[in-house]
């Protein structure tokens, strides 16, 4: 969990009178969220998503900054990356990176070659 979120949570938690080590912080039921989204979409003006659909969009959040999906199915809990990798049309190619990186790696090493030849394969 991020600090910034733990340092809520805690904050949060001070608030709650006779909090016990087992009580729900959020002691909330999934109908109360349904109508809470359904309320929060007609107010915004925007289209109402599914609560699960909230961590589609965390994932979609963690690709884009660029966490792997080993990392990011440690994160949600998934068993396999193979669940991860349903979102692999997200996940950018990062091959031009790569060469470019190559690049940059060969001119810092100071490289006697003076110009990149293409191997030959067989």
């Amino acid at each position: 969990m991020p600090d910034f979120l733990v340092g809520e949570v805690i904050d949060f938690m001070r608030c709650i009178p006779d909090l016990q080590s087992d009580d729900r912080l959020i002691p909330v039921t999934k109908s109360f969220l349904h109508h809470e989204m359904d309320r929060g979409a007609k107010a915004a003006g925007v289209k109402r998503i599914r609560i699960h659909d909230l961590r589609h969009s965390h994932v979609s959040l963690l690709i884009e900054l660029g966490y792997s999906a080993l990392a990011i199915a440690d994160r949600l809990g998934h068993e396999s990356t193979e669940v991860t990798m349903r979102y692999a049309h997200l996940f950018p190619n990062k091959q031009e990176d790569m060469a470019c990186d190559l690049d940059v790696q060969r001119g810092q090493a100071g490289s006697p070659f003076t110009a990149a030849q293409p191997m030959k394969h067989a």
